[in-house]
């Protein structure tokens, strides 16, 4: 990864080095050869936040709505991350993952989640309790789904691997290198880094957590803010770790763009629980401790967020309440696995999901982009962006050919 000098020019700018801005500065490489692509990344390595923090899930696709963006690209990317990882030689597994209905009220829900899966043409199986129990013995539920899709990886492993090809060809990574101002004109756009000045023709932002703030920079009006909720983990001790053979999850709730308190085996052996979604009161707050005055006098001026409140205070409150109380969120863990007490968790470092809300009080639920003259913002890519990073990535090539 270079040092900048006093100042530098570039075809392309990508902003934040995650797995999604690693993923479109390879595409762009791949569809143009001949083009200059830098990433700026503010921290000192890549993939620090919601790309190193994550689960390592590779998604299968079933949740999302045909036609959207999730659909269309998780089922592209999965394939081209498949691919990705045997070329480079990264571990990975497809294990699979049951999606358990716990109550009668959530097998209506467990049968238009099969429907979906058809419509996408995921190969799913419908199990009853004792087919819930050949395939993870100690789960509990009245009926599950079986989703063989569902896999697992390391995705900081990936990124390693991105920022190689990157380099090779011939591209630039530079670290410590955050975006302070941002300036559109006639023929380009000025950025402005602690490193010095960068001339770029187009500049495609992938800042995660602070996507709206960079849009906004470049005089966007992307029209939403992120919201950041922190999702909290424990690990299964060693003792506990055969409680869960692949990955458990509940039905999802609809209303809600979360996939509620899960089981998620590790590319590495450990298990995870968890994660909870509460407010943060940083974008980067990983901890209760985190808190930034600009960041919450934001979220307290923001209508959507007082609005989403109203709408879902319940939820809200019960989060909280597990985030707080180990109690709690053990209670919500033995819906999926009775077993599981308190002794079995230790706590394992969080994450912060960018979501990306609606003066309205609406939570995004698909992948969202906007494009403002010489920058193009990935607006909302929260999980599953991962999965479908590859062809994110592809995807935002492609557009930038077509309308350079």
């Amino acid at each position: 990864m270079g040092a900048m000098g006093r100042a530098s020019e570039a075809d392309v700018v990508v902003i934040g080095a995650g797995i999604v801005g690693l993923a479109t500065a390879r595409a762009l490489l791949i569809e143009q050869p001949t083009r200059s692509v830098l990433v700026l990344e503010k921290e000192p390595a890549v993939a620090r936040h919601q790309t190193g923090r994550n689960s390592g899930v590779i998604h299968s696709g079933i949740y999302y709505r045909p036609g959207s963006n999730k659909a269309a690209l998780v089922a592209r990317g999965r394939t081209l991350l498949v691919d990705f990882c045997r070329e480079h030689d990264i571990e990975h597994e497809f294990c699979g993952k049951v999606v358990v209905a716990t109550t009668d009220e959530e097998l209506p829900r467990l049968r238009r989640l099969e429907g979906l899966a058809d419509q996408h043409g995921i190969p799913t199986t419908r199990v009853d309790r004792a087919g819930l129990r050949r395939i993870e013995p100690h789960a509990e539920g009245l009926a599950a789904l079986h989703v063989p899709a569902a896999g697992i990886v390391d995705y900081g492993a990936v990124c390693a691997r991105l920022v190689d090809e990157i380099t090779a060809r011939g591209g630039e990574v530079r670290t410590g290198a955050g975006v302070d101002a941002l300036g559109q004109h006639r023929n380009g756009v000025r950025l402005e880094t602690p490193l010095g000045p960068v001339d770029a023709r187009s500049v495609i932002n992938c800042s995660g957590l602070f996507s709206d703030r960079v849009a906004r920079l470049g005089g966007a009006r992307p029209g939403v803010h992120i919201t950041p909720f922190r999702g909290e983990y424990h690990e299964l001790t060693d003792d506990a770790l055969g409680l869960c053979r692949h990955l458990i999850y509940p039905v999802p709730d609809p209303a809600f763009p979360f996939l509620g308190v899960h089981f998620t085996r590790s590319i590495h052996g450990g298990v995870h629980a968890g994660p909870n979604a509460v407010l943060a009161l940083a974008r980067e707050g990983y901890s209760w401790r985190d808190v930034s005055r600009r960041d919450v006098a934001e979220m307290a001026g923001d209508p959507g967020l007082w609005r989403l409140a109203r709408q879902h205070w319940r939820t809200g409150l019960g989060e909280m309440w597990r985030s707080i109380s180990t109690d709690a969120l053990v209670r919500a863990l033995r819906r999926l696995v009775p077993e599981i007490g308190p002794e079995h968790l230790t706590p394992a470092p969080a994450g912060v999901r960018a979501q990306a809300l609606r003066s309205d009080g609406t939570l995004l639920d698909d992948f969202e982009f906007d494009r403002d003259r010489r920058v193009l913002s990935v607006i909302n890519a929260p999980s599953p962006a991962a999965t479908a990073s590859l062809a994110i990535g592809e995807r935002i090539a492609q557009h930038l050919i077509e309308t350079d």
